[in-house]
């Protein structure tokens, strides 16, 4: 499978939102919107990361739309972020996909969060070369209640 990155576009994001629906990934992903069926929230929340992210990807299997990734924050505090459609999960396109992304954006560090429990995202992430620096405790929207949260940090 051929896993590729470009640019979103609005045609993207009815399948962004679809994917950021499902009730399983939303739950392990677990730090996800307050109301993920919100349209004109997720509408919104994707106008500001395009207009302010300067490396928000559509994630590309066999040149079908499989997800997005993203580097987003402030310059010393950036972040990646990806979502990957359920059906694609264990067949190697998050992995993949950070290391396009990762290849895109040479700047160092950036940093990664994730559910302590979600192991594949935790697999994906060591992969890429991340490495865990602390723990902490959030709230999850797609758990409504606090848990445990790994952040990881890429330094070179």
């Amino acid at each position: 499978m051929e896993i590729a990155l470009r640019v979103v576009q609005d045609s993207d994001l009815p399948l962004f939102f679809r994917q950021m629906t499902d009730p399983e990934a939303l739950r392990m992903a677990a730090f996800g919107p307050p109301d993920p069926v919100d349209r004109d929230a997720f509408d919104a929340q994707w106008k500001r990361i395009r207009a302010s992210c300067d490396v928000p990807r559509t994630v590309l299997a066999d040149g079908r739309v499989v997800g997005s990734a993203a580097v987003y924050g402030e310059p010393g505090e950036r972040e990646v972020t990806y979502w990957i459609d359920r059906a694609y999960w264990g067949r190697g396109v998050a992995t993949a996909a950070l290391r396009a992304l990762l290849a895109e954006v040479p700047e160092r560090p950036l940093y990664a969060r994730a559910a302590a429990d979600n192991a594949a995202s935790l697999r994906v992430l060591d992969k890429c070369g991340f490495r865990v620096t602390a723990r902490a405790r959030g709230y999850a929207n797609g758990r409504g209640r606090e848990i445990d949260e790994v952040v990881l940090v890429l330094d070179a």
